[in-house]
């Protein structure tokens, strides 16, 4: 990844090539570079980039870094926005959906991408992290909505809306003792922690608002803590959320969710 930011060559054409120079004027970045590294720190944030579902985005230590099973959580969203055109009598208003724990913008930009005639609105409580995700709508060249608030407390909104997705904290603080430095010294804790005794205190406010605030049968998604996954499958049937599945990650862990009302 270093070596194809400060060369400009891509990661493909490195690897074919190795026996090739790197260019002088690249190896004066080398060595910041790898001092940073030796830190621990994460090289997205060094970069200060990453690529998330074919876009780029703009990272930094205000916004969590991107995720692949965070990329099957927007496949399978579209995948079922797709296949269901949604749940009968929403496909004939239009698409409106909700992000909730936007951070880096990652899920709505990527959602507007390719869903370009919906309605995007995503939300954080962090200022700095709604700052870079405004900077990748326009890096992306899409129109997103994006408001600060505290789901945990009243929010403001009174739209309804055809789709809820959220990735919102999971992390206990047990998970922490198992976690690589680069993650629990460098990453933004308000996005990643919950406390020990309720760690599903996320999904639990999300569902609520979730009930207020689909349309009859809209559809809720959630990336979870796979150490979870039966606990909130629990929770969303207890609130009267239906047709709720429950779906492992590329590497067999419980991931994700999808319900509806």
């Amino acid at each position: 990844m270093v070596m194809s930011e400060i060369t400009d060559i891509s990661r493909a054409k490195l690897k074919a090539f190795p026996e090739d120079d790197v260019p002088s004027e690249a190896l004066e970045n080398i060595g910041s570079i790898l001092a940073e590294l030796k830190t621990g720190k994460p090289v997205q944030y060094i970069l200060g980039s990453t690529e998330f579902y074919g876009l780029t985005f703009l990272v930094n230590p205000a916004v969590l870094i991107p995720r692949p099973e965070t990329e099957e959580l927007v496949e399978w969203t579209l995948e079922t926005v797709g296949s269901l055109q949604l749940a009968a009598g929403i496909e004939e208003t239009p698409l409106r959906i909700l992000d909730i724990g936007t951070g880096s913008g990652c899920i709505a930009i990527s959602l507007k991408k390719n869903l370009p005639d919906a309605a995007l609105t995503a939300l954080d409580i962090s200022a700095d992290a709604l700052q870079t995700a405004k900077q990748n709508a326009v890096i992306n060249e899409v129109d997103v909505e994006f408001i600060q608030t505290d789901i945990l407390n009243q929010s403001p909104l009174t739209t309804h809306y055809s789709l809820i997705i959220s990735n919102p904290p999971y992390v206990t603080l047990q998970d922490k003792t198992l976690m690589h430095a680069n993650v629990t010294d460098f990453e933004p804790h308000t996005a990643l922690f919950v406390p020990e005794d309720n760690p599903l205190l996320f999904y639990d406010a999300i569902a609520d608002f979730a009930r207020n605030n689909l349309l009859p049968g809209g559809l809720l998604f959630f990336e979870i803590n796979e150490a979870f996954g039966q606990e909130t499958v629990e929770l969303l049937a207890n609130k009267g959320f239906i047709n709720i599945e429950l779906r492992k990650d590329m590497s067999g862990r419980d991931r994700m969710i999808k319900a509806s009302l």
